[in-house]
């Protein structure tokens, strides 16, 4: 589904909620304490300004029963089969985000990466997939990195450990491609790059992802992620919890020219050891 018609179904999906809860008779705010959110949100999902998690469309529909209707419409609307169920609601929001703040312990953020990068990572997830499913994966990743090409792009934030670039994903010459493009979307101004190099020793969050979204009419919602599962946080305790762990990140890596010579010198590192072998 392209991404207009997408957004004109979460239009009818709002349109529609309002018309059953109007015919319920309940405000906002009531349906909203009855399923656990702020009457603000219900006016924001009615709006299609910000898009319900499943557990609460679920709630809604024995609220206003309903039938199931809002929990088969919502699985329609995020089914993308490019992504995980659990990712599918992100990729959305990430389109509507102003800023966008990301930590990654591991691997490079997939707004980041390179399509040779994502082949070699798709490939080792999925090392029995067909090479039809390997590039369709690879080109969702391609297409969701677009947004940081459009003219009204987020203001997109990148902490990477170390670890991202001494790991070298798809071999020393797709590492030294990745890393020169992450570069050049520093030098451009696209990104703000940030490393927190080993010598900076324990840091916060040493295992897992994180992923902070503003927007420009809804609640700021933290994203993290684990093996095979991500959870969509939008409770503004967790959320500040959660900011308050970047802000730490971002202390103990290094200043924007220290990371980015350090990003260079690691990509003229494989390259070198290219040239060797």
């Amino acid at each position: 589904m392209a991404n207009g018609s997408r957004m004109a179904a979460w239009e009818h999906w709002g349109a529609e909620l309002k018309y059953r809860r109007e015919l319920a008779g309940l405000t906002q705010g009531e349906l909203g304490r009855r399923v656990f959110v702020s009457g603000g949100y219900i006016g924001q999902f009615e709006q299609a300004i910000r898009k319900p998690q499943l557990d609460v469309a679920i709630r809604i529909d024995e609220v206003l029963q309903t039938d199931g209707f809002f929990e088969r419409a919502w699985r329609k609307l995020i089914d993308d089969k490019r992504y995980a169920d659990y990712f599918a609601a992100v990729a959305d929001l990430e389109t509507l985000a102003t800023k966008i703040c990301e930590f990654a312990p591991t691997v490079v953020p997939g707004l980041l990466q390179t399509a040779p990068y994502a082949r070699a990572i798709t490939r080792a997830t999925n090392p029995f997939a067909t090479p039809e499913y390997v590039e369709d994966m690879v080109a969702a990743r391609m297409d969701r990195a677009r947004i940081l090409k459009s003219a009204t792009r987020p203001a997109y934030w990148a902490i990477l450990h170390e670890c991202v670039l001494r790991i070298p994903v798809g071999g020393p010459m797709a590492m030294a491609e990745q890393l020169d493009h992450i570069a050049a979307t520093a030098r451009d101004w696209i990104a703000l790059v940030l490393v927190v190099p080993f010598s900076a020793g324990a840091c916060a969050l040493p295992t897992g992802t994180l992923k902070l979204m503003e927007f420009e009419d809804a609640p700021p919602t933290a994203y993290t992620e684990a093996v095979f599962s991500g959870n969509l946080l939008d409770d503004p305790a967790m959320v500040k919890r959660s900011q308050e762990a970047y802000d730490l990140l971002r202390a103990a890596a290094l200043s924007p020219e220290a990371s980015l010579a350090l990003i260079e010198s690691a990509a003229e590192d494989y390259r070198r050891c290219e040239s060797t072998t």
